[in-house]
């Protein structure tokens, strides 16, 4: 295969896990240049995967079909002569770019009214029955060329997601440090938001305390809230629950994704929800604590060695629900700030 176009997923959790599939095909097809159609909102993580050669940026939104524009987007691919496209999410609306740009493998799950539009296909399975995202994407490279990802080229890949830090990224975020008077070497991080809702955040107030504990144990500790500009108002929250605001930082909203990538490689370590932001921690191997309430740990968890995960396992979840079926939410309220600063200090 000379090109390979990847139809990259909307969420930035499920393109850090796309990534060990780009490291599989690079290794079965090591001259063949492959590129990554992406919204703008998950595309810096594909300019953070070395596999990548082009990563090329679309206003794809998110439950629009936007036809005019997908009918450019394949002409200009169609330019480009691919010869295989994964397509990873799994709507109708991300199969029709490939179908229209005449890609002769389109590679993807079975989805959504997408007979002919995907030719080579795996049956979806249930969510239920899913595996882990990683091996979710992994099980698709043998549909391109079966002889050519198993035996001794497939070993040459992990399942365990690897990113890459822009230098230029990292150097915006040294120079808001000293801008800031925030030692790089004394950073935590903490990522408060997910985007399904309240069963995935730890309280407000838990993170608050949390805060309060490491900036007790070192005054020089600075923890930086790091999230999108819909995470600001829950990290306004945080610090108005904390009784110290000194050493406390709402740069939700405030950097762009590159720049949190480069931010999480210098933290000392995160502590996060189940969310994207947990997955690029463990990319990038950040110590990290990564709370899981309503969700599994075992579908999507932060892989990486260097990860502590905390999961009440009530019997009520994992229950995936976006609100608490029971009005609790006791698998996060129940996770004390003491038990998370104890486990953040066996991560050194």
């Amino acid at each position: 295969m000379r090109r390979i176009l990847i139809i990259a997923p909307n969420w930035i959790g499920d393109a850090v896990m796309s990534q060990p599939l780009l490291a599989q095909l690079k290794a079965a097809h090591p001259n063949s240049q492959i590129d990554v159609l992406a919204s703008t909102w998950v595309a810096p993580i594909y300019q953070a995967c070395s596999e990548v050669d082009q990563v090329i940026k679309a206003n794809l939104e998110h439950k629009k079909l936007q036809w005019t524009l997908r009918k450019q987007l394949a002409k200009q691919l169609q330019a480009n002569h691919y010869q295989a496209c994964f397509v990873l999410p799994n709507s109708l609306k991300s199969a029709l770019i490939p179908w229209l740009a005449n890609i002769p493998f389109r590679i993807g799950y079975q989805g959504e009214l997408r007979f002919g539009l995907i030719n080579f296909a795996l049956p979806n399975p249930s969510k239920i029955n899913r595996p882990p995202m990683v091996e979710h994407y992994l099980a698709l490279a043998s549909l391109l060329d079966e002889e050519s990802v198993t035996g001794e080229v497939a070993q040459l890949s992990s399942n365990i997601p690897t990113l890459n830090v822009l230098e230029q990224a990292k150097q915006v975020i040294l120079e808001k440090l000293h801008s800031s008077n925030i030692n790089p070497q004394a950073i935590y991080v903490f990522c408060p938001g997910a985007e399904y809702g309240i069963t995935k955040r730890w309280p407000a107030e838990h993170f608050a305390k949390l805060a309060q504990e490491l900036t007790t144990d070192n005054v020089s500790n600075h923890i930086i809230l790091l999230g999108s500009k819909g995470d600001y108002a829950l990290a306004e929250n945080i610090c108005q629950h904390a009784t110290d605001l000194s050493n406390i930082h709402n740069w939700c909203g405030n950097t762009s994704l590159d720049e949190a990538i480069a931010l999480i490689s210098m933290s000392r370590a995160v502590v996060s929800n189940d969310s994207g932001l947990m997955h690029i921690a463990a990319a990038l191997k950040t110590p990290q604590v990564a709370i899981f309430g309503s969700s599994d740990p075992h579908h999507t968890p932060p892989l990486s060695h260097k990860a502590q995960v905390i999961w009440l396992n009530l019997p009520c979840s994992p229950c995936h629900k976006r609100e608490c079926p029971l009005g609790h939410l006791k698998c996060l309220k129940d996770i004390l700030p003491e038990q998370v600063f104890s486990t953040i200090k066996t991560l050194h």
